[in-house]
């Protein structure tokens, strides 16, 4: 990134920040009537996760034995929590600016929380509210109207239908006419053209199926290992390319077909769904060359 992190989380420093926020109209023309799918989006990981709330409990999706200690002994398990909860450091316009164009957005309601007030979530709860957060992408793209992103919104806990039907209708107030309807992957030429600049992944299929501008939910294949031969036995990957922090060697030379559990439309090739998924280092964002993975047979889908 060119940056270094300080103690607090933050980037001392950032000379090229804004050197790839306008990536995606910076492509070689020929590759404005590839299809979106085939191209590789740089993501971000948990991509809220720079604004956890420290005072915040600990989700109630946890085990009750975390939930307990954090109220039994908080000065000791907070402070762990956050340390294994905070994935990014820059803010979700610097994540933008650095050229991530796919947002790993999981949203709760707080049982604590005000009627209709919605966060983010990893173990704990932002201090951002999702319709804060949508706004502020929306006046990003606005400045920017030839890059495109695909919003994941997923986890969804202690979402209510008629919570999904808030979130729905703030998402449709917020960015209108910049959503591109469900159907088959665009081209980026197709999507200037039309002025659509967002491609809504939402993990609730009733939702879905209710609002056309849904898309189904990008699946999420979680490697949850720390070495390479480990990540290697769980997925096949393309040889050479980086994902995640481990460069992959030569020597893994086949890809499997997608699963057939991959929904529609995103099951088009075996280049498909990762190109959209493809994560950004943790506690960074950077723009890469990652290539599609294919789920191995001891795969795990998705993360906790």
């Amino acid at each position: 990134m060119g940056g270094q992190v300080s103690a607090s989380g933050s980037f001392r420093s950032l000379p090229c920040a804004n050197a790839n926020a306008d990536w995606m109209s910076a492509l070689c023309p020929r590759l404005w009537d590839v299809p979106l799918h085939h191209l590789s989006i740089p993501g971000s990981h948990d991509t809220m996760t720079y604004c956890l709330n420290k005072k915040s409990p600990v989700s109630h999706s946890e085990s009750r034995l975390l939930q307990l200690l954090s109220k039994v002994v908080p000065c000791v398990t907070r402070p762990v929590v956050l340390r294994w909860s905070v994935t990014q450091a820059l803010d979700v316009t610097q994540q933008l600016d650095a050229g991530v164009r796919y947002l790993d957005l999981r949203i709760a309601h707080m049982l604590e929380g005000s009627e209709k007030n919605l966060h983010f979530v990893h173990m704990v709860y932002t201090t951002a509210l999702v319709e804060d957060t949508l706004t502020e992408i929306s006046e990003w793209l606005e400045q920017h109207p030839r890059e495109v992103v695909i919003l994941a919104c997923r986890n969804f806990e202690g979402m209510t239908e008629d919570l999904h039907e808030y979130l729905v209708a703030c998402i449709k107030n917020i960015f209108g006419d910049m959503l591109c309807p469900r159907g088959e992957l665009p081209t980026l030429r197709q999507l200037w053209a039309r002025g659509q600049q967002v491609l809504l992944s939402y993990e609730d299929e009733a939702s879905v199926r209710r609002h056309p501008e849904l898309w189904p939910g990008v699946p999420y294949w979680w490697g949850n290992k720390v070495k390479s031969e480990a990540l290697i036995r769980q997925f096949c990957w393309r040889p050479g390319h980086v994902r995640g922090g481990h460069r992959l060697p030569s020597s893994c030379a086949w890809v499997l077909p997608p699963p057939a559990s991959t929904p529609s439309p995103w099951r088009e090739s075996s280049r498909s769904v990762a190109g959209l998924a493809s994560r950004a280092p943790e506690r960074g964002a950077a723009r890469g060359g990652w290539s599609a993975p294919c789920p191995g047979p001891h795969a795990q889908p998705g993360p906790p």
